[in-house]
């Protein structure tokens, strides 16, 4: 598939997007889990593909939880494409044997955040524009794919080229964009080199994209990438492009993610984005969350905490859900009110 983004594309028409939303300093706010909560609500994600395999089995689901997310406050829908690499899709579903049937899956994905936000925006009461509501191309990181935890390692980054973390993101980036995905959340990426991979991948193949880039951080230092990059060092690395609009954290516990966001304000102005987990712990012996989660006073101290330190987009990853959203959606208007 060819990855170029050509003159009338999404990207094209709707280039710009996130960086309208975000001038003049606005918090925004984006959603929470995907995968978790879908299983709260049923569905059966124990699949390699995690919450990519409903776009095949109960896509009226996902729509759903976006339209959920949308009444609660969110302003990003994130779309269920984190496990739809080209690749995994068509090594997992039989149903889709060629890229082309993998590319229409990814293309659904954008589909069903962009009918949710058409049903938000038409409901009763509401002032909002189509502008105001943005679709955001999830795009997980090469551990994804291999579903053994690597995401939260980054194990893997050594042995991978530059060239082939371009084959492996590139069809999965273009089905996004050229499907009307506002901007691109490269998230949950664990290394240096599969983020410098991604930003050559944007910057000679999709240049009028907007992106934000969300890193994992090291277990024992979130002053580090889990690779053991300095965050330093690849803040340094996004700072200086153009269509990287915000950059920051996701999927750590809240702390770490506060302690991350910090150390990445040090080496850049760009607008930070943050969704933390709930807080709990997932025991992988047991396959099941221990802990507590934080609490809606905890939740909005920690907002106000993670706003100091320069988010700009907030939302939730794992375990968080539509209520948590409301409380960071009201957190954010009491920022910019006290402003």
């Amino acid at each position: 598939m060819d990855g170029t983004v050509t003159r009338g594309s999404g990207a094209q028409k709707r280039a710009g997007a996130l960086s309208r939303l975000l001038a003049g300093g606005k918090g925004v706010v984006l959603d929470g889990a995907l995968a978790t909560y879908l299983e709260t609500l049923g569905a059966d994600i124990s699949s390699a593909l995690w919450s990519a395999s409903l776009l095949y089995t109960n896509p009226s689901l996902i729509q759903q939880t976006h339209a959920t997310y949308f009444t609660h406050g969110a302003r990003i829908a994130t779309t269920a494409s984190y496990q739809a690499s080209l690749p995994g899709l068509t090594k997992h579903l039989s149903a889709t044997p060629s890229d082309s049937d993998a590319a229409a899956l990814v293309a659904t994905s954008v589909v069903l955040a962009q009918k949710a936000r058409d049903e938000y925006l038409s409901s009763a009461g509401n002032s909002l524009e189509d502008g105001d509501l943005l679709i955001a191309g999830s795009v997980g990181p090469y551990g994804a794919f291999l579903a053994d935890g690597s995401e939260y390692t980054g194990a893997y980054s050594s042995s991978v080229t530059s060239d082939e973390y371009h084959s492996f993101h590139r069809g999965r980036i273009a089905a996004l964009l050229s499907a009307g995905a506002d901007v691109l959340a490269i998230e949950t990426i664990p290394s240096y080199p599969e983020a410098a991979a991604l930003l050559s991948l944007l910057a000679s193949e999709f240049p009028v994209a907007e992106a934000w880039f969300a890193f994992t951080l090291h277990a024992a230092d979130p002053t580090r990438l889990p690779d053991g990059t300095p965050l330093a060092d690849v803040v340094a690395l996004l700072d200086g492009a153009p269509n990287v609009v915000a950059v920051g954290v996701n999927c750590v516990a809240p702390e770490h993610a506060l302690a991350g966001l910090r150390e990445m304000r040090r080496g850049t102005r760009k607008p930070l984005v943050v969704y933390a987990n709930s807080g709990e712990k997932w025991d992988a012996a047991k396959r099941d969350w221990e802990g507590e989660r934080a609490g809606g006073g905890e939740l909005a101290g920690w907002v106000r905490e993670a706003w100091e330190a320069g988010a700009r987009i907030v939302g939730g990853c794992c375990r968080t859900g539509p209520e948590d959203m409301a409380v960071v959606a009201g957190t954010l208007r009491e920022l910019e009110a006290e402003a």
